[in-house]
């Protein structure tokens, strides 16, 4: 048997990190059926950038391509609708769904806001055992940027800061979290892709670990805000999005 490569290896934990988070924030985690397998197809062909906004989704060519009727593929386009990342116009075909630029603030101080609850809860309730789990994560981020793979760096960027929301011990901060949906992880992606933001992002995430580690709440909480407004500044200079007219 010929083994696995190591870009093979690292190609295979991305998608066992993007699929896992896909179905977390659809609450689909215990399923396992083709209409997943098309959601996260797509799904992750949109945040990586490889489909969008106003793409066209061919329901036909999504059939083929997974040796399967039209109706797995509606249902999974339906799903991906009510996250706001698919428009299926009457009489048109499903197309990517796009964003205006006050929509992408208001998803981004949201975030803002949410995150600094996460920072001060995980000073408050974390374990020196539970920031060490954290760490190892940090490890794997300074490891995938030195690689210089955009795609894995963000992906495990998400387990980061789902690892974070879990270590707050609020579930229903977590929930609230996942319930900002699909749209911030393509948005995320698109800030972490630009020039120059995959080394400021491992630098930013080390200092917030620090912080965690000093047991410092107010820092903490300072940093992942400025985190997250600094990828809602870069996407406002990337002229991805323009407002509705």
């Amino acid at each position: 048997m010929k083994a696995a490569t190591s870009s093979e290896v690292d190609q295979s934990a991305a998608d066992s990190l993007s699929r896992r988070a896909l179905l977390r924030v659809l609450g689909r985690e215990n399923s396992a059926s083709l209409v997943d397998e098309i959601i996260i197809k797509v799904g992750v062909d949109i945040i990586e950038g490889r489909l969008m906004p106003g793409d066209d989704l061919n329901s036909v060519e999504l059939g083929r391509a997974f040796g399967t009727s039209r109706t797995p593929v509606r249902e999974a386009l339906l799903t991906l609708q009510r996250e706001g990342f698919v428009d299926i116009p009457a009489h048109r075909r499903p197309r990517v769904a796009t964003l205006s630029l006050d929509e992408v603030r208001d998803l981004y101080l949201v975030r803002a806001h949410l995150h600094r609850m996460v920072s001060r809860c995980v000073v408050a309730e974390a374990t020196d055992d539970d920031l060490a789990e954290l760490r190892e994560v940090q490890a794997r981020l300074r490891a995938t940027a030195e690689a210089g793979d955009v795609d894995q760096y963000f992906w495990t960027n998400v387990e980061f800061r789902n690892t974070e929301a879990r270590l707050s011990g609020n579930r229903t901060l977590c929930r609230v979290l996942d319930g900002l949906g699909l749209r911030m992880l393509q948005l995320r992606h698109l800030s972490l892709s630009l020039p120059g933001r995959m080394s400021r992002s491992l630098e930013d995430h080390e200092r917030l670990l620090r912080a965690y580690e000093d047991r410092d709440a107010d820092l903490a909480a300072a940093l992942t805000a400025s985190i997250v407004l600094r990828g809602l500044h870069t996407i406002e200079e990337s002229g991805w999005v323009e407002p509705k007219p």
